[in-house]
C-alpha cells in the first residue's frame, strides 16, 4: 500500500496534488510519502512482534537526510556500506550503537571512524578483513563487535546482478568454512564475536529460498554454540521484494516473512536484525516527469520525458520495470496505444520502457514512475552534465524539497582547471 492516488482527476501524493509540486520545484523531481515510510517500517516492525529485534534501513537504497531522520525517530537502526554512509547516519541523528557496518571492502579508515564514533557490530565478509579489523582495534585500544557473513550457497531466484547469496558470488565467507572462521575470530585480539550475519539478495519474491538459508544459519548457530562461542545476534539481511507491476502477483508480505523467521530461528533466543530498503523506501516514492515531444516513429511512438538514465538507471541497468502513470487520470475506458518511453540522454539505453500501453498523452503533460523510491536517486548522476534532480518529502498537505537541484555554476564549480593552463 502507497498513498499516491488520484483524487478529483489529479495524482496526489498524500494530500498534495503533484502539479502544485511540479510548479514549484519543476520536472523531474522524486518524490517520498511520510505516511508510506511510516506504515512500511510499521508493518516490518509487526512481522516481528514476539522476538527481541532491530530493523536496521539499508541505507543504500535511499540516503536522503529526511528518510533516514525519519526511520530513526520511528526507532530504526541504520545498516551501512561506506563510510560515507556512516557519516550521513551520523548526521541524521542515528546512535553509534544503531548502526550495523556491512560491505565487502571496507578500509583501514572506515573501520577508524565506526571504532571511534560508534558502532554496534561490523558485519565481517572475509578472513583478511578480519585481521584488518583487529589490527585497527588494537590501534585504538577498543574491542570490535563483530558477526561475520557466511554465504550459504543458495539460489534466491532473483536477477543475477542483485542474488549475493550463492557460491560464485563476492558475498561472505563460504558456510562451510564458518566453524575455522569463527575459531579464528575468537583467538584475534580486539574482537568480540556476537552473531552471525546472512544477506541471500534483492527482491525476492519467494520465502522458500529464505527458509533453506535461515535453516542453515539456524544449524550452525547450534555448531559454534556447542564450540563455545557466544551467538546472540542473526543478522538475517534483507531483501524481501515489492510490487513493481501492480498487475502481477504481490510478493509475499511481510507478516509471512516474520513467520519464516520465527520457525527457523525463533527458538534459538537470539536478537533478530533485519536490514529492508527496498522495501520500506521502494513503493513510498515516484519519480514526476514531464513529457518533452511525442514522436511518431517508423512503426511505433515515442514519449521523450526529461527524466533520463541518469536520473533513474534500473530500466538500463537491470531492464528493470516501473508502472507509469499520467499525472492526469485518464477518463474511464480511454484508448490505448503502445508507445515507447524515453530520456533525452544520447544513448540507446536511455529508454524506460518499450511498447507499454499508455493512454493518449502529449507535450507538457506529468507522467509518474511508481516504485521509485528504493535505488532511484541514490544512483543517480550528473551524465551529460545533467543536474541531479530534486527529492521532496510530502507530510499530508505539507511538501518540502529535501535535496534541491544544483544550478549549471554549482556543478562546474566543483572542477578546478590547472594553474598552466591559465
Amino acid at each position: 500500500m502507497d498513498h499516491f492516488l488520484y483524487r478529483d482527476g489529479i495524482l496526489h501524493a498524500e494530500d498534495v496534488s503533484i502539479p502544485e509540486v511540479a510548479a514549484a520545484v519543476g520536472t523531474p523531481f522524486y518524490l517520498y510519502s511520510t505516511a508510506t515510510l511510516t506504515r512500511h517500517y510499521q508493518v516490518v516492525s509487526d512481522a516481528l512482534e514476539g522476538m527481541p529485534h532491530l530493523i536496521c534501513y539499508a541505507m543504500k537504497a535511499n540516503s536522503n537526510q529526511a528518510v533516514i531522520k525519519l526511520l530513526g525517530d520511528l526507532g530504526a537502526g541504520m545498516d551501512v556500506v561506506s563510510g560515507g554512509e556512516y557519516h550521513r547516519a551520523r548526521a541524521a541523528g542515528i546512535p553509534g550503537e544503531k548502526i550495523v557496518f556491512s560491505g565487502v571492502g571496507k578500509t583501514v579508515a572506515e573501520m577508524e571512524l565506526a571504532l571511534t564514533g560508534g558502532i554496534r557490530q561490523f558485519n565481517i565478509e572475509s578472513e583478511p578483513e578480519m585481521l584488518t579489523l583487529s589490527k585497527v582495534a588494537q590501534k585504538l585500544g577498543v574491542t570490535a563487535p563483530i558477526t561475520i557473513r557466511v554465504n550459504p550457497d543458495v539460489d534466491a531466484k532473483t536477477h543475477a546482478k542483485i542474488a549475493t547469496g550463492k557460491s560464485e558470488n563476492k558475498f561472505g565467507i563460504p558456510i562451510s568454512k564458518a566453524r575455522e572462521a569463527y575459531a579464528q575470530a575468537s583467538q584475534l585480539p580486539g574482537l568480540k564475536v556476537v552473531g552471525i550475519d546472512v544477506h541471500i539478495g534483492s527482491q525476492l519474491t519467494d520465502l522458500e529460498p529464505y527458509k533453506h538459508a535461515f535453516l542453515k544459519v539456524a544449524a550452525l548457530t547450534e555448531i559454534l554454540r556447542a564450540d563455545g562461542h557466544e551467538i546472540t545476534r542473526l543478522d538475517l539481511g534483507g531483501g524481501l521484494g515489492i510490487p513493481y507491476e501492480r498487475s502481477n502477483e504481490a510478493p509475499p508480505l511481510p507478516f509471512d516473512y516474520g513467520r519464516v523467521i520465527s520457525e527457523t530461528v525463533g527458538h534459538l533466543g537470539c536478537e533478530i536484525e533485519v536490514e529492508p530498503g527496498r522495501l520500506i523506501a521502494g513503493n513510498a516514492g515516484i519519480l514526476v516527469t514531464s513529457v518533452i515531444y511525442r514522436k511518431e516513429g517508423e512503426g511505433r511512438d515515442f514519449l521523450i520525458l526529461d527524466a533520463a538514465m541518469n536520473d533513474l538507471i534500473r530500466p538500463s541497468m537491470y531492464d528493470a520495470h516501473h508502472d507509469i502513470v499520467p499525472v492526469r487520470e485518464p477518463v474511464p475506458g480511454a484508448d490505448q496505444a503502445p508507445v515507447d518511453l524515453v530520456g533525452p540522454v544520447c544513448e540507446s539505453g536511455d529508454t524506460f520502457a518499450k511498447q507499454r500501453l499508455m493512454p493518449p498523452i502529449g507535450a507538457g503533460e506529468l507522467v509518474a514512475f511508481r516504485s521509485a523510491g528504493a535505488y532511484g536517486a541514490v544512483m543517480s548522476s550528473e551524465y551529460n552534465s545533467r543536474p541531479l534532480i530534486p527529492e521532496v518529502l510530502v507530510n499530508r498537505d505539507q511538501f518540502a524539497v529535501v535535496r534541491a537541484r544544483p544550478t549549471f555554476d554549482e556543478m562546474i564549480s566543483r572542477d578546478t582547471i590547472p594553474e598552466w593552463m591559465r
